[in-house]
């Protein structure tokens, strides 16, 4: 007897048919996988809302790689039965009330079983009445990187088993934090509703946020990610890009250069970018530039590329704040506090932070500086992150007299940001 002609099969597949019109369907997972296609280990299921439809995301995991499908309620749950038929012999369902597991035994005979409730009165039937769809989405935590992920073991994050490595614990809860942000950014400016989303990340170093971002877009957009890491190591590009290939990160590449020599236009980085370049290049477009401890002047760069490509998220944590330092007048009023040499440097940095987040604004972007992560887990913890919003011109005239005002009461003739967007408007 063919297995969707059991009394248990079909009892299932009336679980999760009433758990996902009512919107109480947490999560589908096929497990313990003894047939012939070669790598694959297990397949994990949850809804997702695709131009305000529910469909079931079915997420087909290998050894090293992972494949997404998006279905119809009808077309899962066929495909759930072929794939039972093909060699799964383990399915679990959660709803928001009850686990369910479904077994093949060795001789093929399915038995279904109803774990321990997860709520206190619930009865052995499948839920019937429900919150609205959607409301479980809204409550539930969201994670915006699975542990299990191949990437992070090639990247020496997690150990073979899945488990994160101690000493990486820290880098662990950067990585989160860091695409909790960037997927925030990603709704706020809707690049959610694109098909495709393209990434710069400058300085991408071994490649952890890179990865991580590029993962957040296939895995939990279910987009088509572009990304493209810059690095001036060979070594680690080189590194990056035979990770790359091994998890099979359609989409994502990484070349040796830095903000000051990559041209997006040509996605390349052999030649460097002289003024008339940078204009000829400005129809290129990236939707998010990020550029995470860029050296000094570098993250000056690295903002003006953003502005100039007109991307819709700007990602940057500034390093190594040199350029005003040497440039300070100690107002007299201020003098007896900034004649201590580390109030001086923390007064530099603010100031050029500062004037960096105005001049986004004044370029149409909606700023915020903050500390994305503790100082527990790492001294370089200030991001400027900024939006793509429409500008008045007397908003815009506004903040740049803001700019002028502070560099005249510290006596600053030069920032390169301001330097940058007045030669490109040259």
């Amino acid at each position: 007897m063919p297995l969707s002609s059991s009394d248990s099969v079909q009892q299932l597949q009336h679980i999760i048919s009433s758990g996902f019109a009512a919107g109480q369907l947490e999560k589908i997972s096929l497990s313990k996988y003894k047939g012939n296609e070669t790598g694959l280990e297990k397949i994990q299921i949850r809804t997702v809302y695709l131009k305000d439809q529910p469909m079931l995301s079915l997420v087909y995991r290998y050894q090293t790689r992972d494949i997404t499908k998006n279905y119809t309620l009808s077309d899962a749950l066929a495909e759930i039965i072929r794939q039972l038929d093909a060699g799964f012999k383990q399915v679990n369902v959660k709803t928001t009330s009850t686990e369910y597991q479904l077994m093949i035994s060795k001789k093929g005979k399915p038995l279904l079983t109803q774990q321990a409730s997860l709520q206190s009165g619930q009865n052995d039937m499948p839920p019937q009445n429900s919150p609205q769809p959607g409301t479980l989405h809204n409550r539930a935590k969201q994670r915006y990187v699975e542990q299990s992920r191949p990437f992070l073991q090639q990247l020496g994050v997690t150990d073979q088993q899945g488990q994160i490595i101690p000493a990486m614990s820290r880098k662990w809860k950067q990585i989160n934090k860091f695409v909790e942000i960037f997927a925030n950014a990603v709704a706020q400016t809707q690049l959610e509703q694109h098909e495709s989303i393209s990434v710069v990340d400058f300085g991408s170093g071994k490649g952890y946020l890179t990865f991580a971002v590029h993962d957040f877009i296939v895995q939990q957009l279910h987009k088509t990610a572009e990304v493209t890491g810059v690095e001036l190591r060979d070594e680690l590009v080189q590194f990056c890009n035979r990770v790359a290939d091994t998890v099979d990160a359609q989409g994502m590449t990484f070349y040796q250069g830095d903000v000051r020599s990559f041209n997006p236009g040509s996605g390349s980085s052999e030649a460097p970018l002289c003024p008339d370049a940078r204009r000829e290049s400005s129809s290129s477009k990236v939707d998010v530039m990020i550029a995470l401890h860029a050296c000094d002047i570098a993250t000056d760069y690295a903002l003006h590329t953003g502005i100039r490509l007109n991307a819709s998220v700007i990602m940057c944590a500034p390093c190594c704040h040199k350029e005003i330092r040497p440039q300070l007048k100690m107002p007299g009023l201020l003098q007896p506090m900034l004649q201590y040499g580390v109030h001086l440097g923390q007064q530099a940095e603010m100031l050029t932070d500062s004037m960096r987040a105005l001049l986004l604004e004044a370029n149409g972007y909606e700023t915020k500086v903050f500390e994305f992560v503790a100082l527990e887990h790492t001294r370089k913890n200030k991001m400027i992150l900024a939006k793509k919003k429409q500008q008045s011109a007397k908003k815009q005239a506004d903040i740049l007299q803001k700019v002028q005002a502070l560099k005249q009461f510290y006596g600053i003739e030069k920032q390169s940001l301001e330097e940058l967007l007045g030669e490109n408007n040259g």
